[in-house]
């Protein structure tokens, strides 16, 4: 089976791609780092990608589907894969969807976490790091023996900068309006499978396992 998977910040994506990969033995596909281990192979894409990236120019939509084309194809991909972080427009939807059909491929599964915004605020304005060692608390969820220091090291834990509230609603906006017409394209095209992030993590699984072993039969969104 091969997957689509979205979620935005804060959904808890990262858990349920590994989930997905453990329980169905299939590896997850982040456009990511298969620039980057193609950087460190010195391949011939990965060449010009880094001459791309060392000018402060961006990678072309090409460029990630010939790296996407040459990942899917490897042995470990024979029985399904998911994608992480791409596509994120319609053209590079589109442009999937042709390369995977030159393949004998298709996507059989769109999942889309799906978790408010108030919700998602609260789960990641509510980090704190600890400077010195680095060991992540929340205000609610994971709270310190003693408010704002560090169980390990005593230290005071700080807000990153990337947690603060304006940075993530600023994040959650963005990601709304890379992936809102996505969604809509995928829907009509009847991929699409809306799953509820919130929850449990076993009651979100439960919910992504019914899905997959039932071969997509439940609520489109």
């Amino acid at each position: 089976m091969n997957v689509v998977l979205f979620g935005p910040p804060g959904s808890g994506k990262g858990t349920q791609a590994q989930f997905i990969v453990e329980k169905y033995s299939i590896p997850q596909i982040s456009t990511g780092d298969m620039l980057r281990a193609a950087v460190k192979a010195n391949s011939p894409i990965g060449v010009l990608a880094k001459s791309i990236m060392d000018s402060g120019g961006l990678v072309s939509d090409d460029i990630v589907l010939q790296l996407v084309k040459e990942r899917v194809s490897q042995v470990d991909c024979f029985d399904g894969f998911i994608l992480d972080g791409f596509p994120r427009t319609i053209p590079q939807a589109d442009s999937l969807i042709v390369l995977l059909d030159s393949l004998d491929k298709k996507i059989d599964f769109v999942i889309s976490l799906e978790v408010d915004d108030k919700e998602l605020i609260l789960r990641l304005s509510g980090r704190r790091t600890c400077p010195s060692c680095g060991k992540g608390y929340h205000i609610l969820y994971n709270k310190p023996e003693r408010d704002g220091v560090c169980n390990a090291c005593s230290s005071l834990l700080v807000q990153r900068d990337d947690d603060s509230e304006t940075t993530v609603v600023n994040r959650l906006k963005v990601y709304e309006q890379q992936t809102s017409s996505l969604k809509s394209y995928f829907s009509e095209m009847g991929l699409l499978y809306s799953i509820s992030g919130t929850g449990s993590i076993d009651q979100i699984q439960g919910q992504i396992s019914a899905l997959l072993d039932m071969g997509g039969i439940g609520d489109h969104s």
